[in-house]
């Protein structure tokens, strides 16, 4: 569902996104209605059949991460799903290794983990800042394509999504929450600062995709200029990988939870008739 574009030896690459991709208002409200009625679903399911998922975002600032985050934890019940937005790591952080914090975050059985970021800040923005050596984000491709492998293994799904606004889409949307007194919140300082390293970052992320691409985990490329179509292209991508082999629909009731229910009919119907 997700848009994959890739170089001539089938790598995917941003600058081969079709970022004219776009979404008129009632094609987006009827296909958003329906993509959540399937989490809904999902949830139900996982919540039965003990199945657990992890949902990465990545991508750059302004791209439309957590709105479309939003549109998926709207309808889903707090008990079974959590969102963990990833910021730098702590100083405790750093006395670890890099991928403790995020095993931590891991979802239990039936759960849905979704990343707003993730240990993909390794090879991107500790790569280009220069916070992590060389040695450290190179060797980090094996490392993080072995721990994907090893939740995968295990039998939890993982979706990874990188949505990708141009420049000048991004200034767009910057200059908008600068404008907003309420929107203003989500600018900081480190947004302007990568938007100075631009290309440096375009190359890291390419690079990434590159090596850390894998069937049992693999990237789907959003063009995200315009917000509607990145959403539900998003949301579908998630939906149709968290749904793949599994009955989707409702359980039937356990035979004591139906016969406690009937028992309560019957011991109340003749306080109904007084």
């Amino acid at each position: 569902m997700g848009t994959t574009f890739s170089d001539e030896a089938g790598v995917p690459r941003l600058d081969r996104l079709d970022m004219s991709q776009h979404l008129d208002k009632v094609a987006y409200s009827q296909r958003k209605k329906a993509v959540q009625k399937t989490f809904v679903q999902l949830q139900q399911a996982y919540l039965n059949t003990g199945d657990s998922a992890v949902v990465v975002f990545e991508g750059w600032d302004a791209a439309g991460k957590g709105g479309t985050i939003r549109r998926m934890s709207t309808v889903m019940d707090p008990r079974g799903f959590k969102v963990w937005p990833i910021s730098a790591p702590s100083e405790a952080d750093k006395q670890r290794h890099y991928m403790a914090r995020f095993w931590e975050k891991l979802p239990s059985k039936g759960g849905i983990a979704v990343f707003d970021r993730s240990w993909y800040g390794r090879v991107l923005v500790e790569r280009v800042e220069g916070y992590a050596s060389e040695g450290e984000w190179q060797r980090a491709y094996d490392e993080i394509v072995a721990f994907e492998r090893s939740l995968t293994d295990s039998g939890i799904r993982v979706v990874k999504l990188f949505l990708y606004i141009t420049a000048d889409e991004q200034f767009v949307r910057f200059r908008d929450r600068m404008e907003n007194p309420l929107k203003r919140w989500k600018l900081s300082y480190e947004d302007f600062r990568n938007r100075d390293k631009w290309y440096e970052y375009e190359d890291a992320a390419n690079d990434m995709l590159a090596r850390t691409g894998a069937a049992n985990a693999p990237w789907v490329l959003v063009p995200a200029n315009d917000k509607r179509y990145a959403r539900i292209m998003a949301l579908e991508a998630i939906a149709e990988r968290l749904s793949s082999g599994v009955d989707l629909k409702p359980r039937q009731p356990p035979d004591k939870l139906r016969k406690q229910f009937e028992k309560m009919k019957q011991d109340i119907a003749p306080r109904h008739r007084s």
